[in-house]
């Protein structure tokens, strides 16, 4: 038996090895000048189906998600935002049992998300740029809302057996309203990581002036170009459950009177014309075909000629990436639609009658592609 033990022990030593190595920075303390490098988010799409073991392929993924996610429902990577602390004030101020604390803090060491300094923990820099309000942006409401999907995982085979879910994550918002807010503010996080992106490769001329942010939410996008181009204003149409939080936002940045929001399903709102740029981001995903062809053309009709519309999505190239295959997973038992291909957002846009497409794929892959395509 102890041999058997020693075996799987080596075992597991040997998967976390293989695991990538990341090279990282000291963490940055509150008095200290902020620095210019910015860490890589690890690869975490790696091929698996090699473990000596064949269930650490299931074990080790599944103890490191819910180790992270713990991690962030406790707040334990902002608490060392400022700085290492050792397991007994960490489990103090987490209002945790010390021994707990060790056992999870000495995991996410071995998974490459804190270090150990001397008798204490601290985020390693990958971890202090992407999970603490350090960051250009916190993905904790990520982490909060994969906690709330994850009980979701366990329909997953009877989707697949029906071919979608029984229940949509939509009709699951009515039901459970918090659901909705965690996932608006997971989505308010990739919009800050995703904001830069676009404001660099969106061109606004001087003389536009009208913005359309359709399914835009948590209105960060609308704010961010408006803030960048002050002859903008915008309007956003989006589900009344996915904009409770959105006036506040707007009025914090003291925009309230250039950006309004028009509540209503974005397949049958009236939103208007006159538009100068629309935005349709990460929206396409959550539409079947012919809903988003009549979207399109009636996007088409509400610019004014040489407006642009910017897509945001996750094209359906093939063979699918790592990461474009488990979003069409999650798409299946989420929502019950999927990804589409690059061709059918051009025949889509030719049908209604824009000029010029061009993509961009933006980097890292995993963010995904823009079309812009100009009327």
């Amino acid at each position: 038996m102890a041999a058997g033990i020693d075996r799987q022990a080596a075992s597991v030593r040997r998967e976390l090895r293989k695991m990538p190595q990341h090279e990282y920075i000291p963490v940055r303390h509150f008095d200290e000048e902020p620095t210019m490098i910015s860490p890589a988010k690890p690869d975490v799409c790696q091929p698996t189906g090699t473990a000596d073991l064949p269930m650490l392929d299931v074990y080790m993924p599944m103890m490191k998600s819910a180790a992270i996610i713990s991690a962030g429902q406790l707040g334990l990577f902002e608490a060392l935002a400022d700085g290492p602390l050792a397991e007994g004030v960490l489990a103090e101020r987490l209002q945790s049992s010390a021994r707990g604390i060790a056992m999870l803090a000495d995991f996410l060491v071995a998974i490459g998300y804190l270090e150990r300094h001397d008798d204490a923990y601290a985020n390693t820099a990958s971890t202090q740029r992407w999970f603490t309000a350090r960051g250009a942006v916190d993905y904790t409401p990520g982490l909060l809302w994969t906690a709330e999907a994850w009980p979701m995982m366990g329909e997953l085979a009877g989707a697949v057996q029906r071919g979608g879910p029984q229940t949509t994550l939509w009709q699951a918002m009515q039901a459970r309203p918090q659901l909705g807010q965690a996932f608006s503010a997971y989505m308010g996080a990739f919009a800050r990581d995703l904001g830069p992106d676009l404001l660099a490769r969106v061109p606004v001329r001087a003389d536009q002036r009208r913005l359309l942010d359709l399914g835009g939410s948590h209105g960060l996008h609308s704010i961010r170009f408006c803030e960048r181009h002050p002859q903008l204003s915008a309007q956003i149409v989006d589900l009344p459950s996915a904009l409770t939080q959105t006036p506040a936002t707007i009025a914090a940045h003291g925009l309230a009177g250039r950006i309004a929001l028009t509540p209503g399903d974005v397949l049958e709102h009236d939103w208007g014309q006159g538009f100068d740029l629309v935005f349709y981001l990460s929206v396409a995903h959550n539409q079947n075909a012919d809903d988003n062809r009549r979207v399109i053309r009636r996007i088409h009709d509400s610019l004014n000629p040489g407006g642009l519309l910017v897509i945001h999505e996750y094209l359906d190239d093939q063979p699918p990436s790592a990461y474009h295959a488990a979003f069409k997973l999650t798409l299946l038992y989420e929502t019950g639609t999927q990804i589409h291909r690059e061709s059918d957002y051009h025949e889509w846009l030719d049908e209604a009658g824009f000029a010029a497409v061009e993509r961009i794929d933006l980097d890292p892959r995993e963010k995904g592609s823009l079309l812009l395509a100009r009327r």
